[in-house]
């Protein structure tokens, strides 16, 4: 079963259940895959999911932290909890030393040298590593091994 089809058989469920939050943020997940379809006139694979998914994510961090800046806790507690559904239909993390040794790996095998290189890195890193790791993390490990 693919991802999509997955998150709509969650949706069913969350119906049935009556679940009104959990169904809200998967409705809101299935409308932003449907507008990349129709915008891009394309058929969405699970690589291409993950991406809107981890999109969304980032979306209901910055959300949590002007909220909480705000003093708006009822607010940013209802991001958390839409952060929590999303992250279900993420596929396993990798861990910080994993991400290291995988970027080490990559800018060995480019070449690279230097921070002028990381426009190169970040793109073979991204390819290799989307949706298995977050990108502010892959970011960091980039340039720590580009200065290093």
């Amino acid at each position: 079963m693919s991802l999509k089809e997955q998150i709509t058989e969650d949706m069913k469920t969350a119906m049935r259940a009556k679940d009104a939050e959990r169904l809200g943020t998967i409705r809101l997940l299935l409308s932003a895959m449907k507008q990349k379809e129709v915008d891009e006139r394309i058929e969405l694979d699970d690589v291409a999911v993950v991406a809107i998914v981890d999109k969304l994510i980032k979306q209901r961090k910055d959300s949590i932290a002007a909220f909480e800046q705000a003093a708006r806790q009822d607010l940013a507690d209802k991001e958390k909890a839409e952060m929590a559904v999303l992250q279900a239909y993420l596929p396993e993390r990798m861990s910080a030393e994993e991400v290291t040794a995988a970027v080490q790996a990559i800018v060995a095998e480019l070449g690279a040298k230097g921070p002028g290189d990381m426009g190169k890195v970040m793109g073979a890193v991204k390819a290799k590593l989307a949706g298995k790791a977050d990108m502010g993390q892959v970011s960091a490990a980039v340039k720590a091994a580009l200065a290093g």
